[in-house]
């Protein structure tokens, strides 16, 4: 845990739906605020630039070496405190701050643009590089899995987080072409057995198809899902009366866990998913009403593409006690 006091503006990510999240949270000066997913600090300097504290989250060692090494060159380390944790740990990670309730939280879901750009990373089927996707920079890598997984696995896999419907197809070809070592390996292996051809122009040329194995398989690798419902119920246990909570996803997975989230804590359709936990019936709503869907202006996805596929949804914490999330929420 670090502390300092704001960032460079030369960071090297533009920040999604930046004043939409600025809105939702409401930031005035005082508040203590949690960026769950600091990356390169993109909200969190809008933040302190409004007088917040804010805690920032993130279970990337590259992202908070790169804010510590910022921070011991300026002075007056009072406003930002680093926490190399997952943000499903911030309820822990603010306890051990002695911070018990904040004002706001923002979540900004899946993989920041740092980690995208790092082809050593192994994120990016654009670049070739190491098979990695691992944001700790721990644990099995998504070399590990695709070697090692039964053809089985790796279709479900695909299939549930990548919605690939000729998964098994896919999983048949990454397994007769093992071992898989590269970023482009993995994305020819997939190319090749869909019959995808690099390359194709036109207006009715179909997308990439290894954008959808990409996605499935660093969403398995990091349990990402898993990750982000345990940290909209961090989220709703220490955010005090009034606080804030916003979520910028980017594909319909992640939005569907947040929108049914939001919407069962507003007091609709009650119940769990294969996705959320089941939740112990509350007498009041934890959320007043959430936001419609908070989708780019076309201004912004001319001058940042990858915010296309992004959604912002937003809702205030009511004095209703926080719910009592049970059960398993692994998809």
């Amino acid at each position: 845990m670090t502390q300092y006091p704001d960032l460079p503006a030369d960071a090297p990510h533009i920040p999604v739906l930046l004043d939409e999240v600025e809105q939702a949270l409401a930031p005035a000066a005082g508040d203590v605020v949690v960026d769950g997913t600091f990356g390169a600090g993109g909200y969190t300097r809008r933040l302190l630039a409004a007088g917040v504290t804010v805690h920032a989250f993130d279970r990337d060692p590259d992202a908070i070496e790169a804010g510590r090494l910022w921070g011991e060159t300026c002075g007056n380390p009072v406003r930002l405190v680093l926490h190399h944790r997952r943000f499903s740990e911030l309820a822990e990670g603010l306890a051990e701050a002695g911070i018990a309730q904040v004002q706001g939280v923002v979540l900004d879901i899946g993989v920041s643009s740092m980690q995208i750009d790092q082809g050593e990373r192994g994120f990016a089927f654009s670049v070739d590089g190491p098979l990695d996707m691992r944001m700790s920079q721990e644990g099995p890598s998504a070399a590990d899995f695709l070697n090692e997984a039964d053809e089985g696995e790796i279709a479900d896999v695909l299939y549930r987080y990548g919605e690939e419907r000729q998964s098994r197809r896919v999983a048949r070809a990454i397994v007769a072409a093992r071992p898989l070592e590269t970023t482009g390996q993995f994305a020819a292996v997939v190319r090749k057995s869909l019959g995808y051809v690099p390359g194709m122009r036109g207006k009715n040329a179909p997308k990439d198809p290894a954008i959808r194995s990409f996605q499935a398989v660093r969403i398995h690798v990091n349990g990402e899902l898993d990750e982000l419902a345990a940290g909209l119920a961090a989220a709703e246990k220490v955010l005090a009366p009034g606080g804030r909570l916003a979520v910028v996803t980017f594909h319909s997975l992640e939005d569907r866990i947040v929108k049914q989230f939001l919407r069962e804590g507003a007091g609709a359709t009650p119940g769990g998913s294969r996705h959320l936990p089941q939740t112990a019936p509350t007498l009041k709503p934890v959320f007043e009403k959430p936001s419609a869907a908070i989708r780019p202006t076309a201004a912004e996805e001319a001058r940042n593409p990858r915010a296309r596929s992004a959604t912002l949804r937003w809702a205030v914490r009511t004095s209703a006690p926080a719910r009592e999330h049970q059960g398993s929420i692994a998809a």
